[in-house]
């Protein structure tokens, strides 16, 4: 059993994650939570997920850990995260990570030295139809990969908006972060990145909320849309893989999760729509991350190796960065 503890409660899906971990009693005994920051304590130490309990200072909660969730505002991840490592602890830490890549990589680089699990909170990569996705990509049936559309949008309250205006590029960093992810997965790190990241001052709120960026590659194209602004965005969220043989659709991509699937043998007529639905279960919303805390557990024993190694996460947060001028911070204003 894996002795596991929680620093931070400010990301948006600290308590989520919590909530997750604790359905594996088998698997994780839960040492407690720290959480700094009183302001946070008030708003949300009173959420079910840290019912029952204990709150600990920070050093002796890492000290009588396997492991740790880094789940606080974004630009502390990666202080705690060192702080964790330093110590012997493997770590989950939410996402996007909150340094440059050059800081990141070597807290990435601290990590693997010691041979300690660093996975990364992208949920998407738990996705059943993005999985399948991968599985698709992996064993050819797509053929050459030319082409990555992919958007994540919402229509955001002003109360977000508001805290979306810390991050340099906005909704771009919060969620184009899940995008990057996925697309460098499948096609590795872009020869180019162009950027258009603009302000539709919606609400009366300056900051990156209409974006798109485009990754370009020796042969394909990855486009990626976010919006802070897009009524029923979350309806349109998807991600479209296309090959010499073969298209993925996913739209949206949860709750409800719908995939379709065409190659040359379905899609015989080039001006109809012909394609397939394929059967992928959906994730309710309030299982979300368990898989992603069984694999943790896994992953530290040795049941599994993590996919998604160290070298692609450095990649991914360096495209991010590139995509959104550099990580940085205009405001370090919590959401509380």
């Amino acid at each position: 059993m894996i002795k596991l503890g929680q620093i931070g409660i400010g990301h948006n899906h600290g308590a989520k994650k919590l909530e997750a971990a604790r359905k594996f009693p088998s698997l994780f005994e839960i040492v407690g939570y720290a959480e700094p920051d009183e302001g946070w304590i008030g708003s949300r130490g009173k959420l079910s997920a840290y019912e029952g309990i204990h709150r600990m200072e920070l050093e002796e909660l890492i000290e009588k850990c396997d492991a740790l969730l880094i789940e606080s505002d974004i630009w502390n991840l990666d202080k705690y995260a060192k702080m964790c490592l330093e110590a012997g602890k493997h770590i989950h830490m939410d996402k996007p990570s909150g340094a440059s890549p050059e800081v990141f990589g070597e807290i990435l680089s601290l990590a693997e030295s010691k041979g300690l699990i660093v996975q990364m909170g992208y949920m998407y990569r738990y996705n059943n139809a993005i999985m399948k996705t991968f599985e698709k990509v992996k064993n050819g049936e797509l053929g050459e990969i030319f082409s990555i559309n992919a958007e994540m949008s919402t229509f955001h309250s002003p109360y977000y908006k508001e805290w979306l205006k810390n991050f340099n590029g906005g909704i771009m960093y919060i969620l184009g972060s899940h995008l990057v992810d996925l697309i460098v997965y499948i096609l590795g790190e872009p020869k180019k990145t162009t950027s258009f990241l603009k302000s539709t001052g919606l609400d009366g709120i300056e900051f990156e909320d209409n974006n798109l960026a485009v990754l370009e590659y020796d042969k394909a194209i990855a486009r990626i849309f976010v919006s802070s602004v897009e009524v029923n965005g979350w309806g349109r969220r998807q991600f479209m893989v296309s090959g010499s043989l073969g298209t993925i659709d996913i739209k949206p991509i949860e709750n409800n999760c719908h995939m379709t699937y065409s190659d040359l043998e379905i899609a015989k007529n080039s001006y109809e729509d012909m394609k397939q639905i394929e059967n992928v279960s959906d994730i309710p919303k309030d299982c979300r991350y368990d898989m992603m805390m069984q694999d943790f557990y896994s992953y530290i024993i040795g049941e599994k190796e993590n996919p998604f190694t160290y070298e692609h996460e450095y990649k991914v947060q360096k495209v991010l960065s590139d995509i959104v001028g550099g990580i940085g911070y205009r405001n370090k204003k919590p959401m509380y």
